[in-house]
Parts: C-alpha cells; structure tokens; sequence
C-alpha cells in the first residue's frame, strides 16, 4: 500500500523565494535512518557558489588524463583529428542538457543527488541508484588514482633511473605500488576538509593544467616539425561504411564519460547562488573545455604519431620520452594536479554522499569519502585501461547504459510529474508522500529494470578483446548495445511518465505530488 502524508504542520513550512526554497531549523524529522547534517538541505547563506565556481570546476575536471585517453583513444581507433573532436564535442553538447535539467534541483532546494532521487525511488529505493552511482565513482576513483600513481612511477623513474626494476608484488613494482597508495593518501586528505577547500583547489588547478597541456603541445609540434604533421595525420576509417560502426559507440562511450555526473551533479549545485550561476558556469565550463582538451589530445597524438611512427594514446609515456629534467619534473607535477582536480570533485563527493545515505547514522562524508578510497582499490582499476577498446566499449558503454537509465527516471519525475515542486521536508520522513510502499516506488524500479535490460543487455564484446559474449549478453538486443545511453535514458523516461501519469501540483505549493 502506499501512503499519502497530511499537509505538513505549520511548523514545518518551508521557507521559499521565487527560485530557492529552504528548510527551517528544526524541520525536518529527527530519524537517523534518513537524516544526518550532510543530507539536509544546505542553507541559502551557503549557496554561494558564482558562475566562475562552477566552470573552474568543470575546466578542472575535463583536464585530466582520462579524458586525454578519450580523445587519443579515438584517434588510436583510427579517427583523425577531426572525427575525434567532432565526436567529443558532440557527446559533451548532449550531456549538457541532462546535466543542467538535474542539477536545477541543487540551487532551488540545497539537496544532494540521493536525496533528490528519493522523490521518484522513494526513501528507501534512493539507495539503489545511489549505490549504482557510488559503484561506478569508487571505480572511476581507482582508474584516476592508478592512472596518477603510474604517471608519478614513470616520470621519477626517468628522473632517477632503477625505479622500474624494483622486487615486484603482485605482478607489479613494489616502488608503483607505493605510488598509489601515496597517490590515494594525498587526494583523500583534501577531500577530508570539506567542500570549500575542494573549490579553492579547482580554482586555481584548472588554468595550471591547460599551460601543462599547451606546453606538451608545443614540445610535440617542435618535434615534429610544425603543426602541419600534426594535422595531416589520415583517418584510418574514411567517413564510409567503416567509420559510422567505430563512430556511435564512441559517441555513447564520451557521453558516458560524464554521465555520472549528470546524475549527482547536484551534490554541487546544492551549493549554487542560483540556477544562473549553475547554468552559465556548466554552459561554459563543460563542452568548451572538453573539446579544446580533445583538440589538444588528437593534435599531440597524431603528433606522436608522425614523429614515432605510432599513436601513443597516454601522455604519461609520451612525455617520458624525453630526457629533459625540468619538462619532467614540470609533467610530474601537471599529472599530479590533473589527477586529484579531477578524482576528488567526481569521485569522491558523490559516492561519499550516497553512501551516507545507505546508513546516515553510522556514515557520513568523511567515512564515505574513506570507504571510496579502499573499494577504489579493490576492484583492480589497472585492469580496466589496458586497451582503448576495453576502456571506452566496454566500460564507459555498460556504465552509460546503466546512468542513462537512472536519469531518464530522474529527469521525468523532477520535470515532467511534479514539475520541478517536491516537499523538502518529506523527503526526510518515514511514511510521507515520498514514502510509498515502505520506502520504495515499485513504478521507478520497473522503469529502472526495463531501461537497465534494453540499455546494457545486448552489450558484446570482439573475440579476445572483452568479457562479453560475441553475441551479446540478449542476442537480439545486440543492435541497442551501440546506443545503450540514449536507449536507457528514453525508454525509462517514457516508461515512468506511463506507469505515473502528470501528478497536478497546486501553483505556487511548496508540496509536490502525492504518492499514487
């Protein structure tokens, strides 16, 4: 059965100007089970995060080396310059809208990621796609700390000499493994000092890291002898019948790569002075940034290409080749910064908060944060960037899928039933309207499981180069699986409209829908 809460008391009003609301002191409900100070609404004093914030956030996110792989990875596919930047481009055009349609929730009403998702999941059903977010953050931690802590490896051992031969643990150098765990350490005790440090630490590592892209540019065009090799590189794939089968899985695998954070991007813009602010700072710190950095990327790599012989797709190995001390100690230090800018604001906030949601009494973001580190560690990142095909087919293709899915949920509760109207202090109390059946919205699971099923069922992988069967995992799902964003963002934002209808919300109501 489901229940429907009575109009709250007057004590529990809530608080609200034209485009921000918030929740009185006091007013939410005293239960552990759902409430601690991290998931409660940020007060209006503290959302003060300006345009600038938010697009240093996002230069200093895009700027890193993953998303340097992205790029690289395509041309390493054998797209040139030109197929790989109109490809990033696109994908991050496309993200952006579902990227700014969840976070419009963070400025109105202060509320993290899971917190919102409790509107369409339910209070306890939040926890599913939180936890599915938080899997694929502690994921996406390990790869960036593996990817920082082999860069810092390579670059001291070309500085020093011997670093590479050292007693092996594992299969790997016991000097590597030590670069890691360093690598972790050091991340995880700027994030253990809260928000504010992590935005004054964006500030100032976003330009940082475009001079260090620039420079390794300029080192290449040299090299290479002008820019003209560098953009002379020919497409290995044509603009035919070979290039559209590489060109829609890669588009997904780009949209993928940010996908996480359209879901939980609310964990920031709950720090937001207004929707403005949130929506000119992600306008103009996402699409630009990653496209000037996938223009960056292709442009070095072909220039690899045309002074090796070969694409070498990881800068890391690319600024290892030359013997200069100081570009090497500059490049250490570049990886260093790219790598914690990135891994901290979209690795570590998110899956702290949604784990401080799975068990608000005993978790919160500190403890998150921590647990982020090890299971980061535990899943054996290393593995997951072997090949270009591994890294952007089958990981950011059965990630997307699963992400697209989730916010399609997202997007049509918000926006579409109770249009952009939720009660801030239900989502907080047991057996309001946002309650259900004990806790969860069996309409938001069956949009979920069939968006899941359409999105990543079909997922295959070539012979040799993935864990999936040749066939695909449903067979005749098989021709989804290059589109497994798209396909699981639509059909469960369809799904759910039909299984929920258009609540009416009263104009002007600070309470959203009832529970059906």
């Amino acid at each position: 059965m489901t229940s429907t809460a009575p109009p709250p008391p007057p004590q529990d009003r809530i608080a609200e100007a034209p485009d921000r609301v918030e929740l009185p002191t006091g007013a939410a409900p005293d239960d552990s089970r759902f409430v601690n100070e991290d998931l409660l609404p940020v007060p209006l004093e503290r959302r003060d995060w300006t345009t600038y914030n938010f697009a240093a956030l996002w230069v200093g996110m895009a700027h890193n080396i993953p998303s340097w792989l992205l790029a690289s990875g395509l041309v390493a596919l054998g797209m040139d310059w030109k197929q790989a930047v109109f490809t990033i481009a696109l994908a991050n055009l496309i993200v952006l809208g579902p990227m700014l349609l969840t976070g419009h929730a963070g400025p109105k009403y202060g509320i993290p990621f899971p917190v919102l998702a409790r509107a369409s999941f339910g209070l306890r059903g939040a926890n599913l796609p939180a936890l599915i977010r938080a899997a694929v953050a502690c994921a996406w931690f390990g790869i960036q700390t593996w990817i920082g802590g082999v860069g810092i490896f390579t670059l001291l051992g070309k500085i020093f000499g011997g670093w590479a031969n050292a007693d092996e643990i594992g299969g790997q150098p016991w000097t590597l493994w030590l670069c890691f765990i360093l690598f972790r350490a050091l991340e995880l005790a700027i994030i253990y000092r809260g928000m504010d440090t992590l935005r004054r630490f964006e500030n100032w590592a976003a330009p940082f890291v475009i001079v260090g892209a620039l420079v390794l540019l300029v080192w290449v065009a040299v090299k290479a002898g002008g820019l003209g090799p560098l953009l002379d590189q020919p497409s290995k794939l044509g603009w035919g019948k070979d290039f559209w089968p590489v060109f829609f899985p890669s588009l997904m695998g780009m949209i993928a790569f940010w996908a996480t954070l359209s879901l939980n991007i609310p964990d920031f813009t709950r720090f937001g002075a207004g929707q403005r602010a949130q929506i000119r700072g992600q306008s103009l710190g996402l699409p630009t940034t990653m496209t000037l950095f996938a223009l960056l990327s292709v442009l070095v790599t072909s220039g690899s290409q045309a002074v090796y012989g070969e694409a070498i797709w990881d800068p890391v190995q690319l600024v290892a080749r030359t013997d200069n001390v100081f570009g090497l100690l500059y490049s250490l230090v570049t990886v260093l910064v790219a790598t914690v800018s990135v891994n901290i604001a979209a690795n570590v906030v998110s899956p702290a908060y949604d784990l401080a949601n799975l068990a608000p009494k005993l978790i919160n973001f500190r403890t998150g944060a921590l647990i982020t580190g090890v299971v980061g560690v535990v899943i054996m990142p290393w593995k997951l960037t072997e090949t270009p095909e591994l890294y952007i087919f089958t990981w950011l293709g059965l990630v997307g899928g699963l992400l697209g899915t989730v916010a399609g949920i997202l997007i049509a509760d918000y926006w579409i039933v109770r249009r952009t109207v939720l009660d801030l202090a239900d989502l907080y109390r047991p057996g309001g309207r946002y309650w259900y059946t004990n806790g969860w919205n069996p309409r938001a699971v069956a949009a979920f499981a069939v968006g899941g099923v359409l999105a990543i069922g079909g997922s295959h992988s070539e012979p040799g180069k993935g864990p999936f069967p040749a066939d695909g995992l449903v067979p005749f799902l098989k021709p989804l699986a290059d589109y497994g964003w798209a396909v699981g963002l639509a059909s469960s934002l369809v799904l759910y409209v039909l299984l929920t209808g258009r609540e009416s919300v009263t104009p002007g109501s600070s309470s959203g829908p009832a529970a059906r």
